[in-house]
């Protein structure tokens, strides 16, 4: 149910090409569409303003349940309407050329399919290009419809209709098909070129060839653990994650949904974080599935080109450096969340956690597809050489704190991962050996954190030297094989009791330079089940893992946050990220098993 004209973020699913992805809410409404590509301005965004976003509407005219599943293996989405009358079924897919190919066009199509019974559908398309920054109107092109603005065109073409009520900047009606029947629509959508406008058969043709697909790709997964259901649906949506003409993967699809409802946490995470490398590494040769890893470590090899050896926190999906951050002040935000913010100026902060992330992700490509390459085995070396220069300095940590840098225990921990897969590069012949001073370095690095970031009374390695509090991020030193020896275990019982409120984690109880509040950070609560497993806690790690697998919407995604006490869904969706944790954390309780 809607609240104040907008659906709870958990009754979204995405569908998507490679280039970029919508939202469907469980209403039958694509709420969310940018164009051309996912970092692109929106066409849809009635999900950051119900009113003046403009959306695609399709549901029935009378009152109605829904049911709705991914085809099996696939990102096809299917969405059920039963009303007292009969049953009707929606097909949802962003289309590709074929089963290995992109088309030239971005095209969402929907198909309408009676099932039984009798069920009129009242449908409305509201394009609004330009995040509805100026106004778009609609001309009539033949038999088609087509909204222009500079030059972008999105044009609507439907089949099996009885008719269209056209305004200047909609079109809608009503659909009431006998069972058996079908009736299809297309938006295809084109920036600076001429705009494809698709025949109903080719159309529907390229929804079973991208079904074809998906079930092709998703069958290469070799995990056959106890969640195959959920590692399988986090690697399809990973992958609808993944922006095809560079390799690069974006956070999520989705700008300003808020942690907090009403609240001011609201981040454009459509750009690529360099922190989720050695996660999508990992998690994709885990699998068995190489090229998109492939993909992506050359993406960011590309994308730090120009800054190397400094590494930049996050960068666009085409490897660029800008990430400005702006608020489209017209939009009332999410549930009057605001400001509305586009762009991300975390791009512009010190993070040093990032080098350990990627030297660890190198070392993964290295272990899985070989050398290097001299010119970039010595940009590598570059980078570890940079960590022994600025590891000391303070920095905004892992969680992109807007208050004052500080020198946050998880960052200098993955300095000490840098340097460690460095050596390792290094002993393997693959980059130049500088490990004399790389280990002096690793070693000044684990003497700082085990005397100025322990905490005795705790039992555990806390936030930052002057922040003596606890922080999940530390979660990740025990997945990064950090050398903290028995502390580690000790410190992920600190983080379990304080920060954990049954089986999700917050990521910290203190100040961010950010006013309000949020929920748990369901990455944490994954990254929470890995730790338990690799240090020897298994059973606990299952136990947690399953009721974990039950916070998933109905069609196995997850946000960013969830509200411990409502279950809400919060933040942006869905999130890559969680969905590596998950991927990973399953991947190292089966090691885990295998080792006992």
């Amino acid at each position: 149910m809607r609240i104040d004209g907008y659906a709870p973020i958990e009754e979204y699913a995405a569908i998507g090409d490679g280039r970029t992805a919508a939202l469907v809410a469980r209403d039958g409404a694509i709420d969310w569409l940018c164009i051309p590509d996912m970092d692109s301005s929106a066409v849809f965004a009635a999900l950051l303003d119900a009113r003046r976003g403009g959306s695609f509407t399709l549901a029935p005219v009378s009152e109605f349940e829904s049911e709705r599943r991914y085809r099996d293996g696939s990102n096809i989405l299917e969405t059920t309407f039963t009303t007292s009358a009969g049953r009707v079924k929606i097909v949802d897919g962003m289309t590709l050329a074929g089963t290995d190919r992109l088309a030239p066009l971005r095209e969402v199509v929907r198909i309408v399919e009676a099932l039984e019974g009798t069920v009129p559908l009242r449908w409305r398309i509201e394009p609004r290009l330009d995040y509805a920054r100026r106004p778009s109107k609609l001309e009539r092109r033949g038999d088609r419809l087509l909204a222009q603005l500079g030059g972008k065109a999105l044009a609507i073409s439907a089949w099996g209709l009885p008719g269209w009520r056209e305004e200047d900047d909609a079109v809608g009606g009503e659909l009431d098909l006998a069972p058996g029947e079908t009736a299809t629509f297309s938006l295809a959508a084109a920036d600076g070129e001429p705009v494809v406008l698709p025949g109903r058969r080719d159309s529907e043709q390229r929804v079973e060839q991208t079904d074809a697909f998906w079930r092709e790709w998703s069958g290469k997964a070799s995990y056959d653990g106890p969640w195959r259901d959920a590692v399988l649906r986090s690697a399809l949506m990973l992958k609808l994650l993944v922006f095809a003409p560079t390799g690069a993967i974006a956070a999520a699809p989705t700008a300003s949904l808020p942690e907090e409802i009403g609240g001011v946490r609201n981040w454009d995470y459509r750009f690529s974080w360099l922190r989720d490398s050695s996660f999508l590494l990992d998690a994709f040769a885990s699998l068995g599935i190489e090229d998109e890893g492939h993909a992506f470590f050359w993406w960011f090899m590309h994308a730090s080109r120009l800054t190397r050896p400094r590494l930049q926190v996050l960068y666009s999906l085409d490897g660029g450096a800008a990430t400005d951050e702006h608020e489209l002040d017209h939009f009332e935000g999410y549930r009057s969340s605001r400001p509305v913010r586009v762009g991300n100026a975390a791009g512009e902060q010190v993070q040093l956690d990032v080098y350990g992330a990627v030297l660890d992700a190198i070392w993964t490509h290295v272990r899985n597809h070989g050398d290097l390459g001299g010119d970039t085995g010595r940009s590598v070396a570059k980078i570890a050489d940079y960590v022994t220069e600025h590891w000391r300095d303070t920095d905004s940590g892992i969680w992109e704190v807007r208050n004052d840098p500080t020198h946050f225990a998880q960052s200098k921990a993955m300095c000490w991962v840098a340097l460690d897969r460095a050596i390792r590069l290094a002993d393997a012949g693959i980059i130049p050996d500088r490990s004399e001073q790389w280990r002096a370095s690793a070693d000044e690095i684990r003497r700082f954190i085990d005397e100025r970031c322990w905490d005795d009374e705790r039992h555990s390695y806390v936030r930052a030297t002057d922040l003596r509090e606890l922080d999940a991020g530390l979660l990740t030193l025990p997945i990064m094989d950090f050398d903290g020896g028995p502390r580690l275990a000790l410190t992920v019982d600190a983080v379990r009791r304080e920060l954990a409120d049954g089986p999700l984690v917050h990521r910290y109880r203190g100040d961010d330079g950010v006013e309000g509040g949020e929920g748990a950070f369901l990455t944490c609560s994954f990254w929470l089940a890995d730790a338990l497993a690799r240090t020897g806690r298994v059973p606990e790690a299952i136990e947690l893992m399953d009721e974990l697998a039950g916070f998933a919407n109905d069609v196995g995604l997850y946000a960013e946050e969830l509200d411990p006490e409502t279950g809400a869904f919060l933040g942006n969706f869905p999130q890559g990220l969680v969905h590596l944790a998950l991927v990973n954390a399953a991947v190292s309780i089966a090691a885990a098993e295998r080792a006992r």
